[in-house]
Parts: C-alpha cells; structure tokens; sequence
C-alpha cells in the first residue's frame, strides 16, 4: 500500500473558497523541506488544481510505473549553498501530484459528477507510488463535498490498519480569512472535523492585513481578529495571522527572489536580500532556496511548522 511509507498525513481545509488553502499548502511544504524533512503534496482540488501552478512545475508530467504513478518531483533532498551571515542548509525532497498533471491542456474545466469525482479521489490515495516521507499534505477543495466524504473514507480505512504507522492521519490545518462571512462558513469545517474525528491540529488566519512594500504601513483590508476568536470558540490551537505579502506572489508569478524595501519589516532581511543580488543567479536558484528570503517563512512559517511538528510528535 502506498501510504505505508508516509509516516504523518495533515489535511489542509477550509468551508471557504479563496482563503488561501493551497498557498498555505505549498508554504507548509516548503518549509518543512527547509527544516530537513521529506514532503509530499497531493492536490484534490479537482475542479480547480493550482499546486503545479505554486511549485512552478506545470509542464511536467506523472510517469506510470507497474502499480501506479510516479508523483512529480520539485526538488531532491540537497544541501542548499550558505546564505548570508548563515551556514549552509540540508534540505528534504519534496514531490507533488495534482489533476493537473494529467490534464491534457491546464486550461480545460472538469466537468465531473460526484461519483466520478469519488473514484478519482480513492485512485489518488492508492495509485500513487510515494517514496518514504515523514509528511504528506492534501490541498482539499472548499466545503464539504463529494471530495471530503471519499477522502475520509479512504483514508480512516488505510491508516486504521495494523501495518500503518501510529498515529498516522495526524490531523487538519483549518484555515480561514478574518471576515466574518469567511469565519462563518469554515466553522462548518470545523464542525465537520468534529463529526468525523479528525483532530483539528490549528486555525491559520490567512490575509490578516496588507503590509505596504512602500511605506511599511499595515491596512487590515479583511477586518483583524475572526480567526482567533473562532478558534477559542471551538477550543482547537490559534497557529497565527498571515498578512498579504506581494513578494511572495511575485516569487510565485515570476519566480523573482523576495525583496523588501528597507524598513518594511525589519534591516536584516534587507541585508539578506542585498548579499544574495550579489552572490546567487535568481534564474538558477530553486524555488525552496528563493522561499528563504521570503518574510513569511521567516518570522511566521518557520514557527509555526516547528509548533505543528512538536505537537504532532508529542502524540506519536
């Protein structure tokens, strides 16, 4: 069975479309490739597949192989050239597989009935032929669907078994934005959760202000708040607010290293960013090793993932 060699599954979800599910997503793998750990990311988004579009890799391709496919990979596990004022880096290899890998053309829409959705979720989950990995994530459509229900299914059926390794589905990262319409709908998630037994491993309040790459000024352009206080509503962990960072949809547009004018966060990233202009050609450098750069990763992702890895450890 392919998920024996996964030793932790985390389920990344929402009850509203548009919060940001597969940005946080590709953040999560990135960053745990970055803190030395195999990852893997599996897209069941069906009707709207984006992680190839986030790792850069949309031209590739799934390879068969006698029992399976073979996920794509983004990168090796490598040691990734010393950075500025620090040493170099040993990173894990990280794979992905999405629908859109298999599309003829990334453009055509999937017009899909729920059961042909169901079976195309359950093959996924037994076809595809995953190296070792200490983490897989799952990019999850918004709601409740035909998609969830096959997911659980599948996956309760899998892991339940004596073979697995313990503790195997580890839980879900619920994320929301922090408007109360949003809040409102991924409570249903939550509630969801609750019903299916899946541990809710935190609440992640995504686009929780705009940081202004001009004048350093924050707007919260969603209101501030929603997530947290829904979070000790339904008593699960808070892992924090993400603002809007522009630098990090340019890295994932145009694959340009992330920069920050001087005073927007804070002089060392500044610092960082100058030495690196110097000494790395941005067009050869890998999307993980850009990522570093990234403000997000530095002072929030790199946290949280740590907090999530220690609380999923702690219950192996």
């Amino acid at each position: 069975m392919p998920l024996e060699n996964i030793q932790n599954i985390v389920l990344v979800l929402s009850g509203k479309g548009g919060v940001g599910k597969s940005s946080i997503t590709t953040q999560l793998a990135l960053t745990l490739s970055l803190q030395g750990y195999s990852v893997g990311v599996l897209d069941i988004d069906l009707t709207g597949p984006s992680i190839p579009r986030f790792f850069g890799i949309e031209k590739a391709k799934v390879r068969q192989a006698p029992g399976g496919w073979i996920p794509v990979p983004v990168h090796d596990a490598q040691t990734l050239l010393p950075r500025a004022r620090s040493t170099s880096k040993d990173i894990g290899a990280l794979s992905c597989m999405s629908l859109g890998f298999i599309l003829a053309n990334r453009n055509d829409a999937v017009i899909w009935r729920g059961p042909k959705k169901t079976a195309m979720v359950r093959q996924f989950l037994t076809d595809v032929l995953w190296p070792k990995l200490d983490f897989l994530l799952i990019d999850t459509p918004p709601g409740t669907s035909d998609e969830h229900i096959s997911l659980l299914e599948t996956l309760l059926k899998q892991t339940n078994t004596p073979s697995a390794p313990r503790n195997q589905l580890a839980g879900a990262v619920v994320v929301t934005t922090p408007q109360a319409i949003a809040v409102s709908d991924v409570k249903k998630e939550l509630n969801f959760c609750k019903k299916t037994g899946i541990r809710v491993l935190g609440v992640v309040e995504n686009m929780s202000g705009f940081v202004c790459p001009k004048c350093a000024k924050c707007a919260n352009l969603f209101s501030k708040g929603g997530g947290e206080a829904m979070a000790i509503e339904f008593e699960v962990p808070f892992l924090g607010r993400l603002p809007i960072d522009p630098a990090f949809s340019a890295l994932i547009e145009e694959g340009t290293r992330p920069e920050y004018p001087k005073g927007t966060f804070d002089d060392d990233i500044e610092l960082e960013n100058e030495e690196n202009k110097r000494t790395i050609e941005d067009e050869k450098a890998l999307l993980v090793d850009k990522y570093r750069d990234c403000h997000l990763y530095q002072k929030q992702f790199n946290e949280i993932v740590k907090k999530l890895v220690a609380d999923i450890h702690s219950r192996n």
